[in-house]
């Protein structure tokens, strides 16, 4: 168990909401240096057309990133399942192993001891 884990569920609600919020500045600071970077080599465009499509890249690269995230967490909660239930499926193994090994153990010393007696 990790740190995180041990927080109020409000706190970690409250992490990962300033985390989205960074996340988002950060992309949006992205989007605005990716689309200067396009509009630089546009000498022909006026302040406000430049400002036009600038405004027009950023919310492409958002909306972009939104979906990429999107679809990152849908993969990983299909991820967290499969593991899970792997998990679930090697411990139920796990435990019928040891059962059946129990259950050898004391079958043996049960003939043992009716050998002996």
């Amino acid at each position: 168990m990790t740190g995180g884990e041990r927080r109020p569920t409000a706190v970690r609600g409250l992490i990962h909401e300033i985390e989205g919020h960074l996340l988002v500045a950060a992309a949006r600071e992205e989007g605005r240096t990716a689309a200067a970077r396009f509009t630089a080599p546009f000498d022909w465009l006026s302040g406000d057309r430049r400002r036009e499509v600038e405004e027009r890249f950023e919310a492409e690269y958002l909306a972009l990133a939104r979906d990429s995230w999107q679809r990152t967490a849908e993969r990983a909660g299909q991820l967290r399942g499969d593991y899970e239930a792997r998990y679930r499926a090697l411990r139920r193994r796990l435990l019928a192993g040891c059962l059946l090994g129990a259950c050898a153990v004391l079958g043996c010393v049960g003939v043992l001891v009716l050998a002996r007696g």
